[in-house]
């Protein structure tokens, strides 16, 4: 579409946008430098480790700092072959750079899901449109990659495992990065004088595509591989181009590239543990946990769908409308299209596979499906984006987005009653005795409700005015924004205070107190920030039981000390037998108790 053939405002509107360009793209870079802050960087490491993977993932990184080793990872004096090095690499260096700290733990992560947000901004600011018929407008796809970007960083899911030292926002950031590299690529072959200067670099897209996958693959294995070529082919099969743009990738180049980094890993671990690492990697922690319920996690067939609205709110509620306004269903449509209009659709396959792939695994966790949260999130910012487009022709399907609107205002309401009851909804919990009072002595409740009062009231007020349902998303995006700078991290640290600082109190003592050759025996519960934060290895015990069962196997050994230390509650120093006359009583932090105790004095009491 030529400028004369533009409506006047619409003329006047890229007139000034033209004018405007350099302003809009350094007020851009302050809106993801704002959101990225809030989200990802504000407090990093204010709190400590938090049990129980994190401290496994930290420590098996300072490890390789310690050891000099960075092919195979250890933790608590044995080998952690249950993921591949790069989140372990990335900390390291990071340690390396910053010093072993909490905050450097965290912030390959923060990077990691800051750079997906920047990537998804640029991606949205070129393709962001939901239908293909739709029409090309700067001002929709400026809002559009704004808007975007928010929805992309501030929402649960992405927030909570940004700040987390674990694998998964590695491999979920690069999965996302992958895809997004691959469809920049494949949209901007098309023959658009326009769209050639933006992206001068034909196959470089095509390229961080296989790179990323390489990343995803040294993050987590074979599914940072397996889940992208299904989506890619999915989609491609669908709108009939899978062999033009199959041969446009350079499968060749790309599988050297992908083999060039990801692969010498394997072979080096392989070669200096063998099958013991085949054994336990791909047999274990990939093929078992597909096939069958590994560590105790099961979960129904429905298991993410409520991880989905959870992870994604507010934004979830308007994911179901954004698929079906999509009109996915009309393949010819989609066919006969514009490849750079195709993003919406391509988001719809790569979160459906993904949310489809883990469903049908027999182990799930909420994390699996992270992955697939940047593309949900893409969709929902092409629903709001199509609600400004005046030729979509969505207006039929208005009441899509009035009963989205009534579910959001149920929402909110809901979150504000939840804020102002939440210190009676966390309450009972005996290994976080004081959380349920501290949370109500902070104020944060009474606070927290009010802002989602707030955004619930001005919601209403956007809802009655028809013409206004479109600006929704305004009270959404700043009431979350208020909630995570506010509520969400200050709550952080009060569970932190209340939850893991007895664990990091009781580590200092045992340093300065534990003998030489002094064993750290941990009974009841599994606590790995100990082992991070004693520097030494503990032995960790889920009952009495299979305590004395050690002891048993130890009892004619010269090699051990005489003496224990002894991490554990009250009851199960009642089930040992042990009497304050058999033990010296070291120190107390909320229910966990340090005690030296004889060998000899828990074998006489079973």
């Amino acid at each position: 579409m030529t400028k004369t053939q533009l409506d006047p405002p619409l003329k006047n509107r890229h007139r000034f946008l033209a004018q405007h360009s350099k302003k809009l793209w350094i007020f851009s870079i302050f809106w993801l430098a704002l959101i990225s802050w809030i989200g990802f960087l504000w407090n990093l490491g204010s709190i400590g480790l938090v049990d129980k993977t994190e401290p496994m993932f930290v420590e098996a990184a300072r490890q390789m700092v310690v050891t000099g080793d960075w092919i195979t990872p250890y933790w608590n004096g044995e080998t952690r072959f249950d993921k591949p090095p790069l989140s372990y690499w990335l900390m390291a260096i990071a340690f390396k750079v910053f010093g072993v700290n909490e905050w450097a733990a965290r912030i390959p992560s923060a990077l990691m899901a800051i750079a997906l947000v920047v990537l998804g901004f640029y991606t949205l600011r070129f393709f962001g449109f939901l239908l293909p018929t739709s029409k090309k407008d700067e001002f929709k796809l400026w809002l559009s990659a704004w808007l975007g970007a928010g929805i992309l960083a501030l929402n649960p899911a992405w927030i909570a495992w940004a700040r987390t030292g674990v694998s998964d926002m590695y491999l979920s950031s690069s999965i996302a990065m992958a895809l997004l590299s691959f469809f920049i690529g494949y949209a901007q072959q098309e023959k658009d004088p326009e769209l050639k200067d933006k992206f001068s670099a034909r196959g470089g897209w095509y390229i961080l595509f296989y790179v990323f996958m390489a990343l995803a693959v040294l993050a987590k294995g074979p599914i940072g591989i397996v889940l992208p070529v299904f989506i890619v082919s999915g989609f491609l099969f669908y709108v009939g181009k899978f062999k033009q743009v199959l041969l446009e990738t350079k499968p060749l180049r790309g599988s050297l590239i992908f083999l060039a980094i990801a692969v010498p890993w394997f072979v080096l671990v392989t070669l200096a543990n063998g099958k013991e690492y085949i054994d336990v990697f791909f047999g274990h922690h990939n093929f078992q946990r597909f096939t069958s319920v590994v560590s105790y996690h099961p979960g129904p067939w429905y298991y993410f769908i409520p991880v989905v609205l959870v992870g994604l709110i507010p934004w979830s509620i308007y994911l179901p409308s954004a698929m079906i306004q999509l009109k996915f269903w009309d393949r010819n449509l989609w066919k006969t299209s514009d490849r750079s209009t195709h993003l919406g659709l391509f988001s719809l396959f790569w979160f459906s596979i993904i949310f489809i792939f883990f469903s049908a695994s027999s182990t799930k966790l909420p994390s699996y499906v992270l992955p697939g949260m940047p593309a949900a999130g893409i969709l929902v910012t092409l629903f709001w984006s199509a609600q400004f487009d005046k030729n979509n022709k969505l207006s039929k399907q208005r009441w899509l987005l009035g009963i989205s609107g009534l579910v959001n205002i149920v929402v909110l309401i809901a979150l504000a009653l939840a804020s102002f009851y939440s210190p009676q909804l966390v309450g009972g919990d005996p290994r976080k005795p004081e959380f349920s009072t501290l949370l109500q002595q902070s104020s944060l409740p009474i606070l927290g409700g009010l802002i989602w009062g707030l955004v619930a009231l001005g919601a209403i007020f956007l809802l009655l005015r028809r013409r206004d349902w479109r600006w929704l998303w305004i009270p959404n995006l700043i009431g979350f924004m208020a909630f995570i700078s506010f509520i969400a991290l200050p709550v952080a640290q009060i569970r932190d205070k209340d939850s893991q600082l007895p664990l990091r109190q009781l580590s200092a003592l045992i340093t300065q107190v534990r003998q030489p050759g002094e064993e750290l025996l941990l009974v009841g519960f599994i606590r790995p920030s100990l082992v991070y934060y004693t520097r030494q290895n503990v032995e960790f015990f889920n009952n009495q039981e299979r305590l004395i069962e050690y002891l048993e196997s130890q009892k004619n050994s010269s090699q051990v000390a005489p003496t224990v230390l002894l991490i554990t509650e009250q009851k199960y120093i009642d089930r040992l037998g042990l009497k304050p006359q058999d033990y010296q009583f070291l120190d107390q932090q909320g229910v966990y108790q340090v005690l030296r105790v004889t060998r000899a004095t828990i074998l006489a009491k079973k």
